[in-house]
């Protein structure tokens, strides 16, 4: 959620800054509320204040024998008055409020302006692009996925279309991703792991941004509970409604967690194999920091994100995101792009967002920030650690041999019992 007051400051220069994200602020609206809200504001602080007035008229009548009958009537109607005029004032900040919560984040001013996917900006690339004295095969036509260790088959049975269901060593060797990713994240990066609900209320979905605008997006139960699309929203929730102190900042939380989403629009793209699933994994890395100290979180949430692919050997790009491509909630989004040779492509599988304060004002999560009188947001950062389907698809295309075999990375032979080969 942005700032209420720099909104009312000057709601010009928010609709310019959103404008460049695609977003249309309807500043003539937000006007219209905020001069209802005014009006029935001060209508309310002078019922108030006129309460008061002949409470202690009252008092003083009394004190002096005197008949406070007509008194105690005009109080009698004022309370009446102003819990009119309290009730439409809350029924009007909560229309104010619905209103905010459809506004997406303020892009940082280092963003590159643009409309779509072709305008984001490539910053660094790392590993070389794998030369093949055969052509390469995509992930489900390799020989351990083609004996059934990868089947599409016996999950749409189960569930339908955009499931999997993986055997024996490709299972193995999705959950040793996932192994080495979380070793690798707290034990070198200074994360604390965190097992986290799957299922949360729908306020955690509206504290990190997915309401209301991706409802449509979400799996839901019907006692208000939702399947989390991501780690981070059961992660970024658990400082929901909390003042942290400055010296226990900041907080840096990694869980492994399935993942859901309904894919809503996106039929038609990646129909075959795993690139795009209902059900998928992730590891994911979420940061609570100082507003001074967020940029500087996200450049290192960045490296933490690269180090699993530095390691595992497989040349990937990083993109800046243009303002038209970002996330609802994000002020700044690096994607993290790895080379898949059967696609003869990059795609993506990691994306690493700074939020600034637009979660946390949500969320009520706050810091004691010593030089204000008042608690103020923390920042909040977020940031896939990886993928894990993704990166297995990477693993497979990347490592595969003229055979349809698959050579296990040396990282993950230990996670693999010694196995070197997949066939």
């Amino acid at each position: 959620m942005l700032d209420i007051q720099a909104l009312r400051d000057d709601p010009q220069q928010v609709a310019r800054q959103l404008k460049s994200r695609g977003f249309i602020f309807d500043v003539d609206f937000f006007n219209q509320l905020e001069q209802q809200r005014k009006t029935l504001q001060i209508a309310t602080q002078e019922i108030q204040n006129q309460r008061n007035v002949r409470s202690k008229e009252i008092g003083i009548a009394k004190s002096q024998g005197k008949d406070t009958t007509q008194m105690l009537a005009e109080v009698a109607n004022l309370g009446v008055d102003l819990a009119a005029k309290e009730t439409a004032l809350t029924e009007l900040q909560n229309k104010i409020n619905d209103f905010l919560l459809t506004i997406p984040n303020i892009p940082h001013e280092s963003v590159p302006v643009g409309d779509n996917e072709t305008k984001n900006v490539e910053v660094r690339k790392w590993g070389n692009i794998p030369s093949f004295a055969f052509t390469p095969k995509e992930h489900f036509d390799l020989a351990p996925c083609m004996r059934g260790d990868m089947d599409f088959e016996t999950s749409v049975k189960i569930s339908g279309a955009r499931f999997v269901v993986l055997s024996d060593k490709v299972a193995r060797l999705q959950r040793a991703l996932a192994q080495f990713m979380l070793d690798l994240h707290t034990q070198e990066h200074g994360y604390t792991e965190k097992y986290v609900p799957y299922l949360v209320k729908s306020d955690a979905l509206y504290g990190t941004g997915q309401f209301p605008k991706f409802v449509e997006d979400q799996f839901g139960t019907a006692n208000d509970l939702w399947l989390i699309p991501t780690a981070e929203v059961s992660l970024t929730n658990i400082v929901r409604d909390s003042i942290l102190e400055a010296e226990n900042l900041p907080l840096k939380f990694a869980a492994h967690t399935p993942c859901f989403r309904k894919e809503a629009g996106a039929y038609g793209k990646d129909a075959k194999g795993m690139i795009r699933q209902h059900q998928f994994e992730k590891v994911e890395l979420v940061h609570i920091t100082k507003p001074a100290d967020s940029y500087a979180a996200l450049e290192q949430l960045v490296g933490h994100a690269e180090k699993v692919l530095q390691l595992l050997e497989l040349p990937y790009r990083v993109l800046v995101l243009c303002t038209g491509d970002m996330g609802f909630s994000a002020a700044k989004t690096y994607d993290l792009e790895v080379w898949l040779p059967g696609q003869n492509c990059y795609r993506e599988i990691s994306s690493c967002s700074n939020t600034e304060a637009f979660q946390a004002r949500r969320m009520q999560a706050r810091w004691r920030n010593p030089e204000q009188k008042r608690p103020e947001p923390v920042h909040t950062l977020n940031g896939s650690g990886l993928a894990v389907g993704r990166t297995l698809i990477a693993v497979l295309e990347n490592y595969q041999q003229a055979d349809g075999s698959v050579r296990v990375p040396k990282v993950l032979q230990k996670y693999m019992a010694g196995l070197e080969v997949l066939n």
